[in-house]
């Protein structure tokens, strides 16, 4: 059984896939040949944006929005610590500060009641994590951003594809940044990522950055970096994308498969009001997380953990919280397990995956 099915859709997508690569062979454009403005197009009218600025991985898409707004030295970035590293590790690579808020603990996402107390003169952005595939309360967080002239940037890495009251996730803040890893619910074949805003100044600022600092050859308007995504990338998108909605409305169907046929045995993960799911990781929570893995190996089972620790508890961010500064997140660390999750998951499949986690539970 796959953890996540990355051979099926290929093999499905595969004369539409290999036939947009073929054509990237045939041209040579291979740096920021045509698929990349195209796929731009139509992401960005999937997202509901004007602007839409592939790069080369959603952690530098974060980076490259920070540079944007200015953000550096003796600045301060509001974030959370239950997430991947690169959340909150392209805050010091600008020379920024993360300040961690908790998360709650039904959605995982950054508790907006805690999240006045965390900004200061110093905060110049707000960057939460629309964490497993459903995203935080963005209107109260655009709220308490607006109220203090602070930015909002949604690191959407797992919830491209999700929706809040109609809204697609990466079109709901300033800024909405995503990622394109394989494992990712709209995955290309290496890493890859994007930034979404409709904000014309911010969409011209990320593309400089993006490519060295300037939108034209020879002319360089500013610091920036290589952050371009590849042609072949987007071939592999352009490919995938007629494909996505059905994806998205199956994982919405398996997703909430999983969760009536568990509930009654371990704390599944509950979908907002207003929101919808793309289940990036279908993840429960079970006060014997191990144990519980153990067992389901033993079956044949493979699950995985996102994540072991918080952020605040690596020694690379040592200093920005003390343990029991953030108790939701640091249980949560300890009690969460991910469970098989793909569009193509069959029936089948997710019985016995229910079957075993019934029994070890």
């Amino acid at each position: 059984m796959q953890f996540i099915d990355l051979k099926t859709p290929h093999q499905k997508y595969k004369a539409e896939i290999e036939g947009r690569m073929n054509a990237v062979l045939e041209h040579g454009a291979f740096i920021m040949g045509p698929e990349v403005a195209e796929v731009e197009k139509q992401l960005a009218s999937y997202v509901g944006v004007k602007h839409c600025i592939t790069t080369s991985s959603g952690t530098h898409s974060l980076e490259i929005a920070l540079r944007a707004l200015g953000v550096g030295p003796g600045d301060e970035v509001v974030t959370v610590a239950f997430t991947w590293i690169s959340s909150a590790e392209v805050v010091p690579l600008v020379g920024a500060k993360p300040v961690f808020v908790d998360v709650d603990p039904v959605a995982f996402n950054l508790d907006v009641s805690k999240l006045e107390a965390a900004i200061t003169p110093r905060t110049k952005a707000i960057m939460p994590v629309s964490l497993f595939g459903q995203m935080p309360d963005y209107a109260a967080i655009n709220a308490i951003g607006a109220k203090h002239g602070i930015p909002v940037i949604e690191d959407g890495a797992q919830s491209f594809g999700a929706t809040q009251n109609g809204q697609k996730s990466c079109g709901v803040t300033l800024i909405g940044s995503t990622s394109f890893f394989p494992a990712k619910p709209l995955g290309c074949y290496g890493d890859g990522g994007a930034l979404f805003t409709s904000d014309d100044a911010l969409a011209g600022k990320m593309r400089a950055i993006r490519t060295h600092g300037g939108e034209k050859r020879h002319h360089h308007t500013m610091v920036g970096t290589n952050g371009r995504f590849d042609t072949l990338q987007a071939a592999v998108l352009l490919g995938k994308l007629p494909h996505f909605a059905w994806e998205v409305a199956e994982r919405n169907r398996i997703g909430a498969r999983y969760s009536e046929l568990l509930r009654d045995v371990c704390t599944v993960p509950e979908v907002v009001p207003g929101n919808t799911h793309v289940y990036a990781q279908y993840t429960i929570r079970a006060k014997e997380r191990d144990a519980l893995g153990a067992k389901l190996k033993e079956a044949g089972i493979p699950t995985a953990v996102y994540y072991p620790k918080c952020l605040h508890e690596q020694p690379v961010f040592a200093g920005t919280s003390a343990w029991g500064d953030l108790p939701v997140s640091e249980q949560a660390s300890r009690e969460v397990i991910s469970l098989p999750m793909h569009p193509y998951l069959s029936e089948a499949d997710q019985d016995k995956v229910v079957s075993a986690v019934k029994a070890a539970l």
